[in-house]
């Protein structure tokens, strides 16, 4: 198989890179100007240099390419709808119009948030209706699943969409940007009850494979979660015990979105990253825990690295990297 990556050097990305190689595929990685690839060309993978805001830095980047995998985006809590937009929705819109009549197929991984952040989640099916709620990262997204899904319908180009759920790992921000809070004030949300709706960056990476490979995944939506039952609860205090750490007490649900509420509207326009997000209070607020039932029926996926000995793997590498940056 010849694929395209982008958002190769991310944490999602580096990794399918590093999975594809492995099973021998042929990869070429879109990156932007100047940004290092250091990491990625070691695995002889192929680097296009571009930008998805720039349509003619594409031309040509989908010729031989069997599939695309489309991970680049903006992936944080905060920002402006403009950004948001430009970053998700702008950016597959120039990769798919690029793609359509030179790739055969087109993987757009999306995100669980496109089916409404502001509310429980919990045995939604990915046939059941998404929805807008206010929050650019969530509303971009959903737009940009039915930008691609259209293009699936027309004949364009055969496409597939995965939802992953929270995404963690190693290095990933659900645990680096967890600690790094945690060294200074984090509470939980409603006493942190609710499921953190985790799926283990190796776990996905199978899925994203099978979503890209398989027939039966073309015009379908998958959503990717693990059946870990690890409340936010546990997932922190597991988390900050690797440096010494708990929550900062608890948040009721209300208040938190009340604060976050202000939090969001004056530093957002002043490009500063909120203390608080509404955002962040949905994902820990909420119960997000997706059916997977289609997931697992048509792709044979499942649960490879149960949680506690993902929990094993992220003590690592804080041990090994993060306590000696």
């Amino acid at each position: 198989m010849n694929a395209l990556v982008t958002g190769a050097t991310g944490f999602i990305g580096s990794h399918l890179v590093k999975e594809l190689d492995r099973e021998k595929h042929s990869v070429r990685a879109l990156v932007l100007p100047g940004e290092d690839v250091s990491a990625i060309e070691t695995q002889g993978v192929t680097v296009w240099r571009g930008d998805l805001s720039k349509r003619e830095s594409l031309r040509g980047i989908c010729n031989g390419i069997d599939v695309v995998f489309h991970l680049a985006a903006r992936v944080t809590d905060w920002g402006t709808k403009k950004q948001f937009y430009d970053a998700i929705y702008t950016a597959t819109k120039n990769l798919i119009e690029e793609a359509s009549g030179n790739a055969a197929r087109f993987v757009y991984i999306s995100s669980i948030a496109a089916l409404g952040c502001n509310r429980h989640l919990k045995g939604v099916k990915e046939t059941d209706q998404p929805q807008k709620s206010g929050i650019p990262y969530n509303d971009a997204k959903l737009d940009t699943e039915k930008l691609v899904k259209s293009c699936h319908d027309s004949g364009r180009i055969a496409c597939t969409i995965v939802r992953p759920a929270n995404v963690t790992g190693p290095g990933s921000v659900w645990v680096r940007d967890i600690l790094d809070k945690m060294k200074g004030f984090l509470p939980l949300v409603g006493g942190g009850a609710n499921s953190s709706s985790f799926v283990y960056i190796d776990n996905l990476v199978d899925g994203i494979i099978l979503a890209g490979t398989m027939d039966i995944a073309k015009g379908n939506i998958y959503h990717f979660r693990d059946d870990w039952n690890a409340s936010w609860k546990r997932y922190l205090n597991d988390l900050g015990s690797f440096i010494g750490k708990k929550p900062s007490g608890s948040i009721p649900f209300r208040l938190a979105l009340a604060i976050a509420w202000v939090c969001d509207m004056v530093c957002t326009p002043l490009r500063l990253r909120p203390p608080l997000s509404r955002f962040g209070v949905y994902i820990m607020g909420r119960d997000y825990d997706v059916d997977t039932a289609l997931t697992r029926k048509q792709l044979g996926w499942k649960t490879k690295v149960p949680y506690e000995e993902a929990m094993e793997r992220i003590g690592e590498w804080v041990k090994e990297v993060y306590l000696k940056q």
